[in-house]
């Protein structure tokens, strides 16, 4: 038995490669490209380690060129969903025993082959997957998803290590132990690193997963399950099941054993599974831990004092980086009026140099929208917002299908600061501005405040603190993620923990501690080293 007192250093971020030309991970990259596009593989079930084929089958292809295809994916029934609540709860006997930092040595595995040996293996998948640039795939696809496993398991130490008080005579102590049953872990198309991190983190903290991924993720999400077998992770302590969510959502949210959801994705799936767990709450042996992240109506505030050029550039990178498929990603802005015509001269200016296409064509600054059904539901309020009085699209608001689901990155100004396009989430490169009286700044902070039910990201650009410190305090709830004179994407693992409240999620923020906790429960133990033998107490002797 090894019993030493192991401690694991703070970790640093990972450092993105710049796939700058000339450089040796610009050709590496590349060739991964092109060997990856020039084949088409089949990717199975993973159910207690074991590839399970069903035979119910789906394509998958790039959104940037819909007639590729990249991978026949098998899709999980009944069955197979039962199967892996089996073959999870087996592995869960000898995987909660694990001592937590051989738990640990495995998720720093996975960062270290995520980092070095499949770098350009996850990143191209990223790329030719979900249709990311390589810096947009390599910030997160692999950087992020390093950063998570290294600063949750540094994360895992910290909680271990906050003990209670102990007195003379008493040792005191508190155990954390996993959660009793599996976890669902439900995963987005936009994020590989999130991808990763929802089965995974609980996992660290002695539980086991099923995890349902995103149709649309899949051949970067497979990758990752091969990733965690060469790490060591024994079988079944994580089970791959794409497929319909309305069947892997009934199956599991009616088991017994059902012991947390772990989530990120639309408002509307996780209120559907939020309801459907309520209902299903007298069958459980616990009350589930319930952790989501939905979605945002993201914003740039622009005080008189800011700088056009820097909101303008905040708005370009904010709204069109990953063609606004990030729940943090700008999609409403507020403008002075003293500031618009040079804001709007900066943004038309940068957004006039945007090329969209192949992803493999390292000019491109975007890609394509992630799916037809995606595409269709932003050219309809393009199309709506081309009508409507309150609205003008200034920029853009053209869209093509016909090779790939292309939207050009569009701009659109309303006079009416609640139009349909300031409160609804579009998940695409569509910015809506309100431009508003100077004299009106904190009647518009109070606005914005107002519009959405959304509270995810949002930035204030000022040069004046008072203006700042207005900002913070009427947008106190607006926000989970806020930023001064930043645009409000791009948030680091251990530098800024992630979520939102509101409509947008439990604000349980993962990368940091404050996740990991939601995957334990506490047990405190009390060991009496001078244990009373008489029932009296001093108060009751003789006068």
């Amino acid at each position: 038995m090894n019993n030493a007192l192991f401690t694991f250093e703070r970790p640093s971020n990972e450092m993105p490669l710049s796939y700058a030309p000339g450089t040796k991970e610009r050709d590496e990259l590349k060739k991964e490209l092109k060997r990856q596009s020039s084949q088409e593989i089949e990717i199975p079930l993973i159910i207690g380690g074991k590839e399970v084929k069903t035979g119910d089958t789906g394509k998958f292809v790039m959104p940037h060129d819909h007639q590729h295809v990249l991978a026949t994916y098998h899709k999980a029934g009944e069955k197979e969903v039962k199967m892996a609540i089996d073959a999870a709860l087996e592995a869960k006997k000898e995987w909660e025993k694990t001592p937590w930092v051989e738990r640990a040595s495995i998720a720093m595995k996975i960062a270290e082959l995520i980092s070095t040996k499949y770098r350009y293996l996850i990143n191209a998948s990223t790329m030719l997957g979900q249709s990311k640039t390589p810096h947009q795939a390599e910030i997160e696809g692999v950087c992020e998803a390093a950063d998570f496993h290294r600063f949750n398991s540094y994360f895992m130490q910290k909680i271990y290590g906050d003990q209670p008080l102990s007195v003379k005579g008493v040792v005191n102590r508190t155990q954390y132990r996993p959660l009793e049953g599996f976890i669902l872990a439900v995963t987005p198309f936009n994020f590989t690193a999130i991808a990763s991190n929802l089965p995974t983190a609980p996992a660290l903290m002695g539980n086991v997963s099923l995890w349902k991924p995103a149709t649309t993720a899949l051949l970067s999400n497979y990758y990752l399950m091969q990733v965690y077998k060469e790490a060591g992770m024994p079988d079944g302590v994580i089970n791959f099941i794409p497929g319909k969510g309305s069947v892997v959502g009934k199956t599991t949210l009616e088991s017994e054993h059902f012991g947390g959801l772990h989530f990120t994705g639309s408002k509307a799936t996780f209120d559907y599974l939020w309801q459907s767990i309520g209902n299903n709450l007298s069958k459980y042996n616990q009350y589930p831990r319930i952790v989501g992240e939905t979605g945002g109506k993201d914003f740039v505030m622009a005080h008189p004092s800011a700088n056009p050029r820097e909101v303008a550039t905040a708005m370009v990178r904010g709204a069109y980086e990953y063609q606004g498929q990030k729940c943090s990603a700008v999609s409403r802005a507020y403008i002075p009026k003293s500031l618009w015509d040079d804001t709007y001269k900066e943004l038309k200016g940068m957004i006039d140099e945007i090329e969209t296409g192949d992803v493999q064509d390292f000019k491109k600054f975007m890609g394509a929208v992630i799916d037809e059904a995606s595409f269709d539901n932003v050219a309809g309020y393009i199309d709506q917002a081309k009508k409507d009085k309150e609205a003008e699209v200034l920029i853009g608001g053209n869209y093509d299908k016909s090779k790939g689901w292309f939207i050009e990155p569009t701009v659109i100004r309303v006079s009416d600061p609640k139009y349909v396009t300031m409160q609804e989430e579009l998940f695409a490169p569509v910015l809506t501005i309100y431009v508003y009286d100077d004299e009106k700044y904190t009647e518009t902070l109070h606005l914005l405040d107002e519009t959405s039910p959304y509270a995810l990201t949002g930035s204030i650009f000022a040069k004046g603190r008072y203006a700042i410190d207005e900002a913070l305090y009427v947008l106190r709830q607006s926000a989970g993620n806020f930023y001064i004179n930043d645009k409000p994407t791009g948030s680091i693992v251990g530098q800024q923990p992630f979520g939102g409240a509101r409509r947008s999620g439990t604000n349980d923020k993962a990368g940091s501690m404050l996740n990991l906790t939601r995957w334990v429960s506490q047990r405190a133990i009390k060991e009496n080293l001078n244990p009373p033998r008489d029932f009296k107490y001093p108060y009751m002797g003789d006068e």
